[in-house]
């Protein structure tokens, strides 16, 4: 359970960066506030044995503020914040501390890369496939140091529903992948 919400400025964070953009155009002069901010990886991971996607679960305070739990379903994912690592091993990285499993880097697929947060951050989130399985785990998941994550197996089966289903929120990364892995699987959905 979430306690103890409370504001306060943020100041020389390590993630975020507010600044105010000055531009010309079409002769007219303008400003806009943005976020610098990380770009980041994400991993569709299905287990084909168990027919489930695995996503993880987690608080998200922005998201709490809208008026919900705060707890969102979505991709394994993270950001890139360490130098000289290939998003591939980011992701690799992430598979494991997020949900238990050691995949090599060749078992990752890269489907494409997006712009997420456009109106005020603009990251860029590349997105990979990977399948997994039992054998492949190496932990119980749930993140590192503070991370709290809860590995969620979804039934391919439910998946259609639960792209819809507006009182458990997600990512529009999870959505589009959802929606790669159906147009890449057609027959095994309908």
């Amino acid at each position: 359970m979430i306690q103890n919400i409370r504001f306060g400025e943020c100041i020389n964070s390590p993630y975020v960066k507010p600044k105010r953009v000055f531009y010309t155009e079409r002769g007219i002069e303008k400003s806009w506030d943005v976020v610098e901010a990380h770009d980041s990886v994400s991993v569709l991971l299905f287990d084909p044995k168990k027919e489930t996607f695995v996503l993880v679960k987690q608080f998200r305070p922005a998201v709490f503020l809208k008026g919900t739990s705060g707890y969102t379903y979505e991709l394994c994912a993270g950001i890139v914040d360490k130098p000289g690592k290939s998003l591939e091993v980011i992701a690799q990285e992430e598979i494991l501390e997020e949900c238990g499993y050691s995949l090599s880097i060749d078992s990752l697929e890269r489907i494409t890369s997006f712009y997420t947060s456009v109106g005020f951050a603009g990251s860029r989130q590349t997105l990979f496939y990977a399948e997994v399985e039992d054998s492949l785990r190496q932990g119980e998941g749930g993140g590192v140091e503070s991370e709290n994550i809860e590995v969620v197996h979804l039934p391919l089966l439910e998946a259609r529903a639960f792209m819809l289903d507006e009182e458990r929120p997600k990512t529009p990364g999870l959505l589009f992948a959802f929606m790669w892995f159906f147009e890449r699987h057609p027959k095994n959905f309908f």
